[in-house]
């Protein structure tokens, strides 16, 4: 019997549509949108606000999570480095290994190798990269790390513990430090519904305008400010602030702009995502913005917020590759739903993400003045 043809797509993100949502040209801050589709083979898209592609990269690495625009106009990009072995199953979805900077026409100028590198690389203007990677702990030292799923270490009992450091632009080391020597274990415990084989996951880190380091801690919940003197936690939220948060940023006045996943929020039965702004010391939250059917906004897992000049902010729903602009008063003026979509090369991914995503870890707005090589545009 000859199967019958697929009628409907059953791809429930890309049968709701994709591209340009929603504009509110008035509202909306003016600039063109970059974003890098994490199952694409190495392109990085900058789109305008009527989501049109104006300038594509072709780079030779599928993303290690995102691309960044420099001071100097060029890309700064995380990509995945070939060949490397699984250090256990979720490691292949997140790390990267290649850091690496290209002009806008995609050559590229240096690049910086670390085959435990994941999820962030901040690359500076001058050429120094900040980064997170992992260095395996084992015996009475991975014992010591509180928390998660008994029996959930990596191969041979193995915690893989955080590491940051900072290379100049020849590649030689400036500064690191090691969770390991600076957290406490029992302040900073996994939750009790996650593996054992990373901890405390860093998805993020930035320095900050003092010259301290600013971190999201994933898998304890928890944001801190890193002294960079003595590897010390200087400033961290109030535990239940936030849940499995990603991509704290520091405003202009000291404020930290968070994107909240809500995955395992204390005290809520219904998981949903917000960004809220973080008053620094005190650690109250000033800002916030939900969506007003709040189911209707969960990322279990990514995400990113920018606030942009006009006082908006971009929002990056990265599972869903949903990509929107809303205001102080929560006003959603811009929505773009990424239309690349893709399955994960390597098959230990693959196995636990099936499905053809068209997920984004960050996207970023870049007014039209930092983009002086895309020349007059309409």
């Amino acid at each position: 019997m000859t199967a019958r043809p697929t009628v409907v797509d059953q791809n429930q993100r890309r049968r709701r549509g994709t591209g340009l949502i929603a504009l509110d040209p008035e509202a909306a801050c003016p600039g063109f949108t970059l974003y890098a589709p994490l199952t694409g083979g190495g392109e990085v898209y900058l789109v305008d606000l009527r989501g049109e592609a104006v300038h594509t990269w072709h780079l030779p690495y599928r993303p290690g999570r995102h691309a960044r625009i420099l001071g100097n106009g060029n890309l700064a990009y995380n990509g995945v480095l070939p060949g490397q072995d699984a250090l256990f199953p979720m490691w292949h979805k997140y790390r990267g290994g290649v850091m690496l900077e290209a002009t806008p026409d995609g050559t590229v100028v240096r690049e910086h190798r670390d085959p435990l590198q994941h999820h962030d690389a901040h690359h500076l203007d001058d050429g120094r990269i900040l980064y997170t990677g992992l260095e395996p702990l084992r015996g009475a030292e991975a014992a010591g790390v509180l928390g998660g799923v008994a029996g959930s270490e990596a191969a041979g009992g193995t915690v893989w513990a955080d590491t940051i450091r900072e290379v100049a632009p020849d590649g030689s080391e400036l500064w690191s430090w090691r969770a390991a020597d600076h957290l406490d274990r029992a302040e900073y415990a996994l939750h009790p519904d996650y593996a054992r084989e990373h901890w405390p996951l860093i998805n993020s880190v930035a320095p900050l305008a003092d010259g301290n380091i600013l971190a999201s801690l994933r898998s304890v919940s928890a944001v801190v400010v890193i002294g960079r003197d003595t590897g010390e936690i200087l400033w961290r939220t109030d535990p239940g602030t936030v849940s499995q948060q990603h991509h704290p940023t520091e405003l202009a006045d000291g404020n930290v702009l968070v994107f909240d996943n809500g995955a395992f929020r204390p005290g809520h039965d219904v998981p949903y995502s917000r960004v809220i702004e973080i008053g620094r010391p005190g650690g109250n939250v000033v800002w916030e913005y939900h969506d007003p059917a709040r189911e209707s906004f969960f990322a279990p897992f990514m995400g990113s917020a920018q606030r942009l000049p006009n006082g908006n902010t971009l929002v990056t729903d990265s599972p869903a590759g949903r990509l929107f602009e809303v205001t102080q008063q929560g006003y959603v003026c811009w929505e773009f739903i990424v239309p690349q979509f893709g399955g994960y090369e390597e098959s230990e991914v693959r196995r636990l993400f099936p499905a053809e995503p068209n997920a984004v870890f960050r996207a970023y707005r870049y007014a039209a003045e930092e983009l002086p090589w895309l020349g007059a545009r309409p």
